[in-house]
């Protein structure tokens, strides 16, 4: 059977129990489900840091580990399916369960309640976090540290404009697999805006082609179009802002960027990405 490699959990020498009798592997596993603690972790095509980045796992993620050797996992990420390998130690036990998550872009993790102690790193926009307490202006996490407080929403709390969070990360620089306020490529900020509107979205833009939305005709003069509208070519996507303008991270400025969306199509047009694909509208 044709399956795709990137939602698929499959090798020839492991396979997910649930394709059994689909596939052929030497075994097959349940797996086991832990939960990210990293910040953010690239998910790698092979076990190698040299090894491509298909997309990044955040912080409080879900995933089914079917295999550890050397430092690597082999997942299956919860949120969108995706499969690969993260390093073992961004990984660690699935509770205690997520609390809140991120709401700004990010927010710094301090040893502390106070904004004066040297910063630990951060957490970026969608994080999910366990919060055992609040300190005054600081929520305190399960896992040790704080993080400020109006920094979090609960996690039943969304985004009523997912292209406002689009807007919010302009400029963001331009990252291959990325899916953070860090770095992102297209489809990752296609995602990441859709996840913090509580829209469950694909990972790569020909699965978001795929499966969001309703089909807008793509007319000759690009007329018609809405804001929150996708546009889709092939191995790219964007989301546009009004009838006229695209938001998208492009590879053209090497970051988050608005244009119009007849110069984006015109330059695209004469690339391999070729014409535009489709148009889809979510609402």
């Amino acid at each position: 059977m044709n399956f795709d490699r990137r939602i698929t959990p499959f090798r020839a020498d492991l396979a997910d129990e649930r394709l059994r009798g689909q596939v052929e592997a030497e075994r097959f596993a349940t797996g086991t489900k832990k939960r990210v603690v990293a910040s953010f972790a690239s998910l790698h095509r092979h076990p190698s840091r040299e090894a491509p980045v298909d997309t990044q796992a955040i912080r409080g993620e879900s995933v089914t580990v079917y295999d550890e050797h050397e430092g690597w996992a082999w997942v299956q990420l919860h949120e969108d399916g995706y499969v690969g390998y993260l390093q073992s130690a961004a990984l660690g036990e699935p509770g205690p369960e997520p609390t809140h998550k991120v709401g700004t872009l990010r927010t710094f993790i301090y040893p502390g309640p106070n904004l004066k102690l040297p910063n630990e790193g951060i957490f970026t926009l969608n994080s999910m976090l366990a919060i055992t307490g609040i300190e005054g202006e600081y929520a305190r996490l399960a896992t040790g540290g704080y993080v400020f407080a109006a920094h979090l929403t609960g996690l039943d709390s969304f985004e009523t404009d997912y292209v406002s969070v689009a807007e919010r990360l302009e400029h963001t620089p331009y990252l291959w697999g990325g899916k953070t306020s860090v770095g992102l490529d297209c489809s990752g900020l296609a995602q990441t805006c859709l996840t913090a509107a509580g829209i469950k979205a694909p990972r790569d833009s020909d699965m978001q082609e795929q499966r969001l939305g309703s089909s807008v005709e793509v007319k000759p003069d690009l007329s018609g179009l809405q804001r929150g509208d996708l546009v889709f070519w092939k191995g790219h996507v964007g989301l546009m802002m009004d009838e006229t303008r695209l938001i998208h991270a492009t590879g053209h400025t090497m970051t988050v960027y608005v244009e119009p969306l007849a110069v984006a199509e015109k330059r695209i047009r004469e690339t391999s990405y070729g014409a535009i694909s489709a148009i889809k509208r979510l609402r």
